[in-house]
């Protein structure tokens, strides 16, 4: 298994019909805003969308960027977009995700990593901590952790 750079990656089309195989709304978008052309718009210049992958096969997403759906806000970056499929969950994949993004934000000299969920015991796994409750861009309340780099 390999962590890739969607927009690094020379195989983009192929794995862009693979983002859009996921059953959740929140991956729909993800793909729309990627077809579009506006994910940058949406979450930032240097936000990147992160893949691990075992061959042609993706097995889970999450983006790195400046803004999730809880905005405005002066908390930045964001783990968000986060997404298995369910016939690999259960194996604690995201928690390879969360090493690339620790590799990441320390490259950055990124303190702390944002998370905007409705999840309650999946994220505390990956060592992260409950901040707060704030409304996403829906007006909806969101609950918010954070990852600490350390």
């Amino acid at each position: 298994m390999k962590v890739i750079n969607y927009f690094e990656s020379e195989r983009q089309p192929h794995w862009l019909k693979e983002i859009k195989r996921s059953d959740w709304g929140a991956g729909d978008f993800l793909f729309e805003l990627i077809s579009n052309g506006t994910f940058f718009e949406a979450v930032g210049e240097g936000s990147k969308v992160l893949l691990l992958t075992e061959g042609d096969e993706l097995i889970s997403f999450c983006t790195y960027a400046e803004k999730d759906d809880i905005q405005p806000t002066e908390l930045t970056p964001w783990m968000g977009f986060v997404y298995t499929f369910p016939e690999h969950r259960g194996h604690r994949y995201v928690g390879k995700l969360f090493e690339e993004i620790e590799r990441i934000a320390k490259e950055e000299g990124t303190l702390a990593v944002y998370i905007s969920t409705n999840h309650i015991g999946l994220y505390e796994k990956y060592g992260c901590e409950f901040v707060t409750q704030m409304n996403d861009m829906d007006g909806k309340p969101s609950r918010v952790y954070v990852k600490k780099i350390y």
